[in-house]
């Protein structure tokens, strides 16, 4: 992978451009990966852009061009010809083209559409139809299919016939005449076999596979559970209709986990990358969250106006109140993450509920327990002893140490049970739980440590 930061070879393609030595800035461009030329194309000037792309060879073009942002991707195809239009959509995937169109405007579908051949108009648009977040919405229809009664040697030929215009062949997947999935044979498998032995004995029958309207998170969690480099999709009549490839898994892995972090954080999912997405837009995603938080904050002020006399009556409590609110944000945060990653990755679910539960009591005890020790003696030596403050009596202290040992309690079961519940009730878990987890404890939290203060200090 190639380093932009120091701008060196920036600073080489844009003298070369000046010099017009288009020569040499081709035989630079070749030698690096399409994911490269990519970040190379896209910190170029909008005029520079579809100068360098015309440079590349086509195929080179191509994957170059499925790797750019969806700006980059707009102004190349405003700028190309019918006939370059033609030529890129030729060598684009029908997947890659199914992306390609989901992020452009509708002028530029439609032209990209009227220029797209027959076959790959009907193949996009019959992965449009599924719903977005479904299996069918990220496969692909270009795999190598082979028939049971096929010799080794005639399903080779095949594939060398086919296999060009497929997105892989490492897997081939026998149908029968109807397209139903009978099974699957290796590339190696073939390879190995005699030329005369026969596909319907070699290939392996023990399938597994993903319904088009499955959910893309669950087929990707497949793909990685059984280390597959292809996932076949099939329809309710168990028809053979795509693959779901590792490339695509690892993109959608990348968005939902970019996804979860935003609804984790309070902010509305974004497509475009930080630098690219404006400042207004970048207010408009985070602005509705922190106005809802701001406003369930307001229950915390309303604890703390209940609570008046008794921080006047001892004010030094005041001071432990950022300390007690943030460890049980913090202690929430952990179990609901850990959930949160648990139940995305299918590792546990709302059956499980008793034991997570059960365990997150008892690292709520000891963690809490340790905390309460190591607080009270930093504040009997620390406060009291080294800055002598003697308002920091051992009562005080206690009323501290066993707010914190509740408040964890506490923040980690909410922090636990959020999450599994919503995911029980069909709901985003990142959703539910990220945002107002904080203000539920904070709340919690100061209901506790006033309880403790009137019980131990009489306030």
């Amino acid at each position: 992978m190639i380093d932009l930061e120091n701008g060196v070879l920036l600073n080489q393609v844009e003298e070369m451009v000046g010099r017009k030595r288009w020569s040499d800035l081709r035989d630079l461009l070749v030698l690096m990966e399409p994911a490269d030329i990519a970040l190379v194309l896209e910190a170029l000037s909008r005029e520079q852009l579809p100068l360098l792309y015309r440079l590349l060879p086509k195929e080179l073009a191509a994957e170059a061009f499925v790797e750019m942002e969806s700006e980059e991707q707009e102004l190349l195809i405003q700028s190309f010809s019918d006939t370059e239009l033609k030529e890129v959509l030729e060598e684009l995937y029908v997947d890659d083209t199914v992306d390609l169109i989901e992020e452009m405007p509708a002028t530029v579908v439609k032209r990209i559409l009227q220029h797209a051949d027959p076959d790959t108009r009907r193949s996009v648009n019959e992965i449009l139809k599924y719903p977005e977040d479904s299996a069918g919405s990220i496969m692909t229809t270009e795999f190598v299919d082979l028939k049971q009664d096929m010799t080794v040697e005639a399903a080779i030929k095949r594939i060398r016939r086919t296999g060009v215009d497929k997105e892989t062949i490492n897997i081939c997947y026998v149908t029968s005449p109807g397209r139903h999935l009978l099974g699957l044979v290796s590339i190696r498998t073939l390879l190995l076999a005699a030329e005369d032995d026969v596909i319907g004995d070699i290939m392996e029958t023990n399938i597994i596979s993903v319904s088009t309207m499955d959910d893309r998170e669950d087929a990707v969690q497949a793909l990685s559970r059984y280390d597959f480099l292809a996932m076949p999709v099939v329809d309710d009549e168990q028809r053979l209709v795509g693959i779901v490839t590792i490339d695509d898994a690892i993109d959608v892995i990348n968005e939902e986990t970019t996804e979860d972090f935003e609804h984790i954080a309070g902010m509305t999912h974004t497509d475009k990358p930080y630098l690219r997405a404006g400042v207004w837009e970048t207010v408009k995603s985070r602005i509705p969250w922190l106005l809802l938080l701001m406003l369930s904050a307001t229950f915390t002020g309303m604890v703390l106006s209940v609570f008046e006399d008794a921080l006047a009556a001892c004010s030094v409590l005041t001071v432990f109140i950022p300390m007690l609110m943030d460890t049980g944000g913090n202690s929430g945060n952990q179990s609901s993450v850990a959930l949160i990653r648990s139940l995305s990755l299918d590792e546990v679910h709302f059956s499980d509920l008793l034991s997570v539960l059960w365990k997150e009591i008892r690292v709520a005890v000891t963690c809490g327990a340790i905390l309460a020790v190591c607080n009270f003696a930093k504040l009997m030596l620390v406060d009291r002893l080294l800055l002598h403050n003697t308002d920091i009596t051992i009562m005080v202290a206690a009323v501290i140490c066993l707010t914190l040992v509740f408040t964890v309690f506490c923040a980690k079961v909410v922090g636990c049970l959020m999450p599994m519940i919503s995911d029980k009730l069909g709901l985003d878990p990142a959703v539910v739980a990220g945002p107002f987890l904080t203000t539920i404890v904070d709340v919690l939290s100061l209901l506790i440590y006033f309880q403790f203060a009137r019980l131990i200090l009489r306030v």
